[in-house]
């Protein structure tokens, strides 16, 4: 009992696979600082359509990337989610959403450096439109999360090896189409740390609480009812096909004795 609450808790990550995890942590901090310096870069100058593809076409490049090291959550509600369902240990995610936000002050941080102050403005910050409530803004948030981790566990789930070939493509065009929806009623954050970052280096704080608390409840709903209710069922195994290959092996390996003894 006690091994599997250290499991859980992942008192285990710094002892027994300290590499990898450093490793992981160094990818989602990459992964978000580019989020925010390319996305928030579009923000300066760009129409809305311009700025959904660039944060779609961002994510699908650091899925394609770094998903291989660490999930490439790049995202607090898509780590709230895989918590929620024991996928990852405690620590290491709230580690993840530590250098996520990190990652995100210094992406927009990069970006604040490199522009020319008078083309600087409130770097992508995140806001609610003119007539929208707090509450709105919240389940507008809650369903922009919902719809991306419902797509991130569509694609990664372990009894569909197929659809992880375009698990980048997919997660990308599902913040392309979040954007595309509600940039214009909420910002279309779906990323805590992503608003964090802006928040930060803006100094603007307006409803800050709307972004965490509308995608990350989102994101846990989302991950909670693929597990329960959809996921892919494990694919049949064929007994004979199985026996026949059993076979097989034993006769290879009476053949190789043979030669052994020849």
């Amino acid at each position: 009992m006690a091994g599997v609450f250290k499991y859980k808790l992942g008192i285990n990550e710094f002892s027994s696979n300290g590499s990898n995890l450093l490793k992981s942590l160094l990818a989602e901090f990459i992964g978000v600082l580019l989020l925010n310096l390319f996305g928030i870069f579009s923000c300066l100058h760009g129409t809305p359509t311009m700025i959904s593809f660039t944060f779609g076409l961002i994510v699908f490049m650091v899925v394609a990337s770094l998903g291989h090291v660490s999930g490439a959550h790049v995202n607090p509600a898509v780590t709230a989610g895989v918590l929620a369902v024991g996928k990852i240990s405690f620590v290491r995610a709230l580690l993840y959403v530590v250098v996520q936000c990190a990652g995100a002050v210094a992406g927009t941080g990069c970006l604040k450096a490199l522009v020319p102050e008078a083309q600087q403005s409130t770097f992508g910050i995140t806001k609610l439109a003119e007539n929208i409530l707090p509450m709105q803004g919240v389940g507008m948030e809650f369903f922009l999360g919902f719809v991306l981790v419902l797509a991130v566990f569509g694609v990664v789930d372990d009894n569909k090896p197929d659809s992880r070939y375009l698990a980048p493509l997919v997660i990308g065009l599902t913040v392309t189409f979040g954007h595309l929806a509600g940039i214009k009623f909420t910002g279309a954050s779906m990323n805590p740390a992503r608003t964090f970052g802006s928040a930060v280096i803006s100094g603007i704080w307006s409803d800050h609480w709307i972004y965490w608390v509308g995608p990350i409840l989102g994101g846990v709903a989302a991950a909670l009812l693929y597990v329960q209710a959809f996921a892919a069922p494990e694919p049949e195994v064929d007994l004979a096909e199985r026996y026949r290959t059993h076979a097989d092996e034993k006769e290879m390996a009476r053949l190789d004795a043979k030669r052994d003894l020849a």
